[in-house]
């Protein structure tokens, strides 16, 4: 994409994301008082269930237009995912609260030309306010709202910024770094495995004494429960709702630009960059070069890749030959996307001059535009209404379940009947079981293992393992936790000792080897076959083993080193040459302290956000997941 949408992305996604799936629900936990409204607490300030979901919501979206065929709904609602929105916005809070306790502020001026600045709100090259309340009424959004997020947006930027532009690597770093990145070392390993030694060990009745003494902890039972549990989730009730061919033909016909694919189309470009405001003789300057790169192309168009990841200016495109990806109408600036929705497949346009600068352009694929059949749509379309309606009293009925559990609590037969549930058993469960999955929540384990479920025999209380899913458990049996004696743990005792005993003789043996090897005895001969390696090409090695390699001298070789397996064992390695790195280079030289100067930068940003996560009072719900 274009320099200002690297910039300005998540301004610009504010806007174009016009597509919001018509029905969504809050989960059962908005249906009950206020003081359950939110997921997390930042300084003070509370970051409402309301704008996580949306947050959720807003990210579910825009996987869907990168994935396009390949994207899986069931793959995000996951508590890796869920846990993630949810730290993006406390790290938006975060930083928000900083920014403004160190003064930054927005000004009037700036947020107006940011507005202006935005494609989508252009008409005819100029900002049209037309344009701008119709799209912000589609995004279902008032322009005081919006304005606010962008002057947040703004604040953000204004913090950040410090960080992204005074980053510093010297050039005696950066070239030091490059040479211990290249420098490769041929080398030829010997491993030394414990399973040779495992025949010559037998462990003593003292030996596994000490062992389980000083290992007791490890032989613990813990405490398990085997239970019985009814599940009433929203989906499942839908799926018993009945749906009238008629209302399946009205939505059709209401919504069926739900269903319809606008054209999209597939482009990629060479950019040659100049400012807006540039002057006469730099942009001139610019278009010739683009004149020039376009007649390369031309002569040979097979070249065209090549050529952008050589000369564009655009980062988020050269290095992938130019490719820009599909898009629809109202994503690019006018100039391009006129250009690109009139061109032929496979064809390359003449120079087109933007705002950006001028670009070379490719027609890749075409998607044309596209509308499913009733019949292709026929079970999603089933699907939302039985949502939907159910979604309408679901909140009455997840309340009428919890009071049902709780008053009839000596039996979930009550709740299964009254809403025609299954009721399920499981295999005996302790408080870290991920099986069954439905089961596998810290507030219904803590429910499952307390006294009232146990010693009282009591349903757990209903609740909500993940959005619009309640679960209410039983206690069959329960067995507290136990310590097995050493006589039932006795083999498993001498597995392990067996095990230890064999790589430390594994080690011993490699020790002396080394010895040998370091004084001069070149007495051994199965080597591996040699290879050569780098700290960014390491063959398979792992790290420890790297370490060893290029902390070893090398003054005199051939040189030995060793080094402890992490798997047990031991590897004698032999290096047999050094491989010196070509650094005469000054562009590669320059072009490897960006990158150096650019992970710095993202280490240190990583640090400063982790330090205001420390400085601030963060209270995250975990029954919010």
């Amino acid at each position: 994409m274009f320099d200002f949408v690297n910039r300005k992305k998540r301004i610009v996604q504010v806007i174009m994301v016009l597509a919001v799936l018509p029905f969504m629900f809050w989960g059962v936990e908005s249906y009950r008082s206020d003081s359950d409204g939110y997921v997390a607490i930042v300084d003070g300030e509370e970051i409402s269930r309301r704008e996580f979901e949306q947050a959720l919501r807003d990210h579910h979206e825009r996987m869907r237009s990168m994935m396009a065929e390949n994207f899986d709904s069931s793959l995000l609602d996951s508590f890796e995912v869920r846990n993630s929105v949810l730290e993006s916005l406390i790290q938006q809070r975060l930083l928000h609260r900083e920014a403004v306790n160190n003064g930054f502020a927005v000004l009037d001026s700036q947020l107006v030309t940011t507005i202006r600045d935005i494609p989508a709100f252009q008409k005819d090259n100029s900002f049209s306010n037309e344009q701008y309340q119709e799209l912000l009424r589609l995004q279902g959004m008032n322009p005081t709202d919006f304005e606010t997020g962008i002057r947040q947006e703004l604040l953000l930027q204004q913090l950040l910024d410090g960080y992204g532009e005074n980053g510093f690597v010297s050039s005696a770093v950066s070239e030091r770094v490059m040479y211990l990145s290249e420098v490769q070392r041929e080398v030829s390993q010997i491993q030394i495995d414990p399973d040779q030694f495992l025949s010559q060990v037998t462990p003593s009745e003292a030996e596994i004494n000490d062992y389980y003494d000083q290992h007791r902890n490890d032989f613990f039972l813990p405490e398990r429960a085997r239970v019985e549990y009814v599940v009433l989730s929203l989906e499942a009730l839908a799926e018993n709702e009945p749906i009238s061919e008629e209302a399946v033909n009205d939505y059709y016909d209401e919504y069926q630009a739900e269903f319809s694919q606008p054209e999209e189309r597939q482009a990629s470009h060479i950019l040659i960059s100049t400012a807006a405001d540039a002057p006469e003789d730099e942009k001139q300057a610019a278009r010739d070069k683009a004149e020039d790169v376009l007649q390369r192309v031309t002569q040979d168009p097979e070249e065209f890749t090549a050529l952008a990841k050589e000369f564009s200016d655009d980062p988020g495109s050269a290095l992938n030959g130019g490719d820009l990806g599909f898009f629809g109408r109202g994503v690019m600036v006018k100039a391009f996307e006129d250009e690109i929705f009139q061109m032929q497949l496979d064809e390359i346009s003449a120079v087109v001059e933007t705002d950006f600068g001028f670009h070379i352009i490719k027609l890749v694929d075409i998607k044309d535009a596209h509308t499913s059949a009733l019949e292709e749509v026929r079970e999603q379309i089933e699907q939302k209404l039985k949502v939907q309606m159910v979604g309408s009293v679901f909140g009455e009925t997840a309340e009428d379940f919890s009071n049902i559990v709780y008053e009839e609590s000596d039996s979930l037969q009550f709740a299964a009947e009254r809403f025609e549930l299954t009721i399920q058993e499981s295999d005996w469960i302790n408080r870290s079981s991920t099986q069954p999955a439905i089961l596998a929540n810290n507030q219904l384990m803590a429910a499952i293992f307390s006294d009232e479920a146990i010693l009282d025999q009591r349903n757990t209380e209903a609740i909500e393992v993940m959005q619009d899913t309640l679960v209410s458990a039983r206690v069959l049996e329960h067995k507290p936790a136990t310590a097995q004696s050493v006589s039932i743990v006795r083999d498993q005792i001498i597995e392990a000792l067996k095990a230890q005993l064999a790589a430390d003789m594994a080690v011993e043996d490699g020790e002396a080897k080394l010895a040998r090897l370091q004084a001069g005895q070149n007495d051994i001969d199965d080597w591996d076959a040699a290879i050569q390696i780098s700290y960014i090409q390491p063959q398979g090695l792992g790290f420890e083993t790297l370490q060893a390699v290029f902390k070893a001298d090398t003054s005199n070789l051939p040189a030995y080193t060793g080094v402890i397996n992490p798997q047990g064992g031991y590897n004698l390695i032999r290096i047999s040459t050094v491989i010196e790195p070509e650094m005469d280079d000054a562009e590669k030289r320059e072009n490897f302290k960006k990158q150096l100067q650019q992970m710095v930068l993202q280490e240190e940003m990583s640090s400063y956000l982790a330090g205001l996560r420390e400085r601030y009072d963060v209270t995250i719900r975990q029954e919010s997941f």
